[in-house]
């Protein structure tokens, strides 16, 4: 088995909040990462986008369990972690204090 994707800290300029098509819980989820990353002071835009819509400059996808084998085949090079919750997930938490820390991020798929 090939490593996971990885990116450093420094180089995360866009995360992509990826969703199925809606506009429902994930948009509430895309927006409360919005603020955790801007309370961190971090320089990173984040956005919202049906995976099928994701775009190809994106450093991080964030998206739910059910959509990261989607994700995958679009983006195998580019470090995707899945979350199972729309709000309060770890994996959404644990990105912002990686980042904060300045530490790399590993693709959980």
């Amino acid at each position: 088995m090939s490593e996971r994707p990885t990116i450093a800290a420094n180089e995360v300029k866009l995360i992509v909040f990826a969703c199925e098509a809606g506009m429902g819980s994930s948009l509430m989820g895309a927006n409360q990462l919005k603020k955790m990353v801007k309370k961190a002071k971090l320089d990173i835009q984040v956005i919202h986008a049906p995976v099928a819509q994701t775009p190809e400059n994106a450093d991080v996808i964030v998206t739910h369990q059910s959509l990261a084998a989607q994700a995958r085949a679009s983006f195998p090079d580019t470090v995707i972690l899945q979350f199972m919750l729309f709000f309060g997930d770890p994996t959404v938490k644990g990105l912002v204090e990686t980042l904060k820390r300045g530490e790399d991020v590993v693709s959980s798929i």
